[in-house]
């Protein structure tokens, strides 16, 4: 049996901060584990030197379903972001590593593949609407077969989603937290528009997606789903905050537009009410933020009962670690529904090069033994890391938003 000696966590920036997780077995068999918690990364740093890896140390690497239960039960102060992103990145590492043990791309493990390949979503973002649909004709060009839309809202000087003067498009933007201004009435009234257009410029054969990130009422979200519904839009994502759940049936009642929510979720019994009471149509939890692949396994279990469809979020904030774990969990469970794909920056794909591959609007993990991710460390260790902050929004009277 691999017995485990050695677990150490690297932070990196090559453009945006990366933590990840290392594992090395008694035979120099070694797994990674994506720990990242974007604006936090430094938390579950510490969490896992100081208080998980001492655990791991002699334990049989194999053994991933009950190191899984140990370090969430054994916590006693169950789930959160942190403890979830820290049990993720072991149970990710020692995923990749029976992968490797095993000759096998960890999909195989998981029962082998459901599709021939995932489909991916793009992101499409302008400062109007004529610059998103550029941009967004640009990705369907590519071959993307589902693309995000997001624009600036008129009168207001930044909005969630855009790119400031063409540059990537980074949540985590400043040392300290930035502040912006938002008004719920009018973007509200450029939302439609932009759909409107869109359907338009580029026809019915491309899924397209929007994300509100929490910032409506369950009765503004349901308002803004009908007016959707002609342009029939793959989803709306994380329309209210979820933190009350029966807010979804109030949206539920007003709109046949599908909802999308979940990437904040760290466990399933964050979805478990949404999914059970069908108030929601795909659940984007992720491997980082809800406990590794063991357990959004059990989430995509739950949510096949009730025809709820996956659509992991995946953005930049990501590393290419939780990437390919995401592509294989998608590619072995039957109710898969799309990947978000934020393509990473070529200094971050040179720090972690891997086997996964985009085609056609399509990705694959690749065949490479366990996750197809390895890491360079001494390249690594030349991206220091920098504090970086998500920004926070209040309304135009200076009210701070409740997302």
């Amino acid at each position: 049996m691999p017995r485990i000696v050695s677990a150490r966590v690297i932070v990196t920036s090559p453009g945006r901060n990366f933590v990840t997780l290392k594992i090395e077995c008694d035979d120099g068999t070694t797994g990674l584990g994506d720990a990242t918690l974007n604006g936090r990364e430094l938390s579950v740093a510490s969490y896992l030197t100081d208080h998980v890896v001492p655990c791991l140390i002699g334990r049989d690497a194999h053994r991933i379903e009950d190191i899984w239960q140990y370090l969430y039960k054994g916590a006693y102060w169950r789930r959160g972001p942190v403890t979830m992103a820290a049990i993720a990145a072991v149970d990710t590492a020692l995923w990749d590593i029976k992968g490797k043990l095993a000759g096998m791309p960890v999909y195989q493990l998981l029962g082998g593949a459901a599709r021939d390949a995932c489909m991916v979503y793009a992101h499409a973002n302008g400062t109007t609407i004529e610059d998103t649909i550029a941009v967004a004709k640009a990705e369907q060009a590519k071959g993307y077969k589902a693309i995000r839309l997001q624009c600036g809202v008129p009168g207001l000087a930044s909005t969630y989603g855009v790119a400031k003067h063409g540059a990537r498009y980074e949540p985590a933007d400043a040392d300290l937290p930035s502040e912006s201004v938002w008004s719920t009435e009018k973007y509200l009234r450029v939302v439609p528009e932009l759909f409107k257009a869109a359907r338009e410029a580029m026809g019915w054969d491309v899924h397209l997606l929007h994300d509100i990130h929490h910032r409506l009422t369950p009765i503004e979200a349901g308002r803004l789903g009908k007016a959707l519904e002609p342009y029939n839009l793959f989803w709306i994502e994380d329309p209210t905050p979820a933190e009350n759940q029966d807010a979804f049936k109030l949206i539920r009642n007003h709109t046949t537009t599908p909802i999308a929510v979940g990437e904040v979720f760290n466990s399933i019994w964050d979805a478990k009410d949404l999914i059970q009471n069908q108030l929601i149509d795909y659940i984007r939890a992720t491997v980082v933020h809800a406990g590794g692949i063991t357990h959004l396994r059990r989430i995509a279990s739950l949510a096949d009962l009730y025809q709820v469809r996956t659509g992991c979020h995946g953005a930049t904030d990501l590393s290419p670690v939780a990437m390919a774990a995401a592509l294989h969990f998608g590619l072995s469970v039957p109710n898969f529904g799309v990947q978000e794909h934020m393509p990473h920056t070529d200094e971050t794909d040179a720090v972690f090069p891997h086997a996964y591959t985009f085609d056609d609007g399509m990705m694959h993990p690749g065949e490479a033994p366990g996750l197809g991710v390895d890491i360079d460390e001494g390249l690594a260790t030349t991206y220091e890391y920098k504090r970086a902050y998500l920004p926070v929004a209040r309304l135009e009277d200076g009210t701070l938003c409740n997302w």
